[in-house]
Formats: C-alpha cells, sequence, structure tokens
C-alpha cells in the first residue's frame, strides 16, 4: 500500500488536485468552482473483495493517516475501524480503498471509507458504497447511515450526490472529544459531526 505525502508539505495526502493532480493534504486543499471538462477522470481497473484477517492491519493504517487515529466517534458510538467488517478495494494487487460498516437493529452504518488520493474520482468510492448497500439489502436493513465533520465539503457533497440526505447535525461534539476545534479541510475548524442517511426502499 503506497501512502503519499502532500506536494507542499510532509503530511499525508488525502485528496488529489483535481487539476495537476498533485496529491494534497487537509491544510493544502482548497475549495473551488470547476466545470466538468476540466475535472480530469481516470480510469483504473479493480475489484472489490470482502476484507479477511490480513488486510486488518492496512486498514488501520490507513484510518491513522486519513483521520489522525484508529478509533472513530460517530452517532454515540466509538468504533475501532480495523474491527469492522469491511470491503477492500484492490487494483494490481494493492489495496487502494476500502469501507468498514457495521449492521445495527435497523440500518446499517458505514464507518469509514477511503480512497487513495490518486484513485479519487474514478467510481471507487460508489463501488465500495453500493456493495454495502447490497448488503444491508440482503439483511433487511431499512437504510444507509453514514456521519461526517463540518469540514469535510467534499464528503458531504458525495454523499448526497449519491442519494443522502442530512438529517441531523450535532453542533461540537467533535471539538469537545479533541478539546478545541481543530483545523480540517482549507483551514475550515472541525467542530460538528454532520449525519446522513439514505433510506433503502
Amino acid at each position: 500500500m503506497e501512502v503519499e505525502k502532500c506536494y507542499f508539505c510532509n503530511e499525508t495526502a488525502v485528496y488529489e488536485c483535481a487539476v495537476y493532480r498533485k496529491p494534497l493534504c487537509q491544510t493544502h486543499i482548497r475549495i473551488l468552482s470547476i466545470c466538468h471538462s476540466c475535472t480530469p477522470r481516470i480510469h483504473v481497473e479493480f475489484s472489490i473483495i470482502e476484507k479477511t484477517e490480513k488486510d486488518s492491519q492496512k486498514i488501520e493504517r490507513l484510518t491513522q493517516l486519513f483521520w489522525g487515529e484508529p478509533e472513530q466517534i460517530m452517532f454515540d458510538m466509538k468504533l475501532k475501524i480495523h474491527e469492522l467488517p469491511a470491503y477492500i478495494a484492490e487494483s494490481n494487487g494493492k489495496l487502494i480503498g476500502f469501507i468498514a460498516h457495521k449492521p445495527l437493529e435497523k440500518s446499517m452504518l458505514i464507518a469509514a471509507l477511503a480512497v487513495l488520493p490518486r484513485y479519487q474520482g474514478s467510481g471507487i468510492g460508489k463501488a465500495l458504497i453500493q456493495k454495502v448497500e447490497e448488503k444491508a439489502r440482503q439483511l433487511s436493513k431499512k437504510k444507509l447511515l453514514v456521519s461526517t465533520s463540518n469540514d469535510d465539503l467534499p464528503a458531504l457533497a458525495f454523499y448526497q450526490k449519491i442519494g443522502f440526505q442530512i438529517f441531523e447535525v450535532k453542533p461540537n461534539v467533535i471539538a469537545e472529544k479533541h478539546g478545541k476545534a481543530i483545523l480540517g479541510l482549507g483551514g475550515i475548524p472541525i467542530r460538528d459531526e454532520i449525519m446522513l442517511h439514505k433510506i433503502l426502499a
């Protein structure tokens, strides 16, 4: 698993510049309006398989790199992402993304979704979501749940574009967890947990 560093500093890259394809950390990303024709589309051959025990360590490392800690708090639950069921996306035998999920009584929680920066925009995230949605339907779950932070505008756009809707905002819950509002994407202070759901008809 190859983890890239930000083009401008030595921090872990979690996004890629849509114009120049340079890897970017949260600090150096900027939110801009870009037309569809200026957004490069890359084609990646990939497969999605269920996580095996050997993948847990890679998922733990990716979780640490993307979110700065191996555990996530969402929907009032503290979750160790690498211990949850997951699907992984592979290309040429390399892990390039994953989605961890947790079945709840009537819903399926998406606990984490990550795709390495150079592979973002190639449909991998959407394919991973579809895999979890299929699993949720098999288990007769009524909806998918996911949460993100107030700074993660690309995630908010992505989830809403594929049918999720914001249903609750928990002000300051993330800031309280860290003892202060830390700077997130593009310098936006991370404070709030934004909860979204997708009703499964």
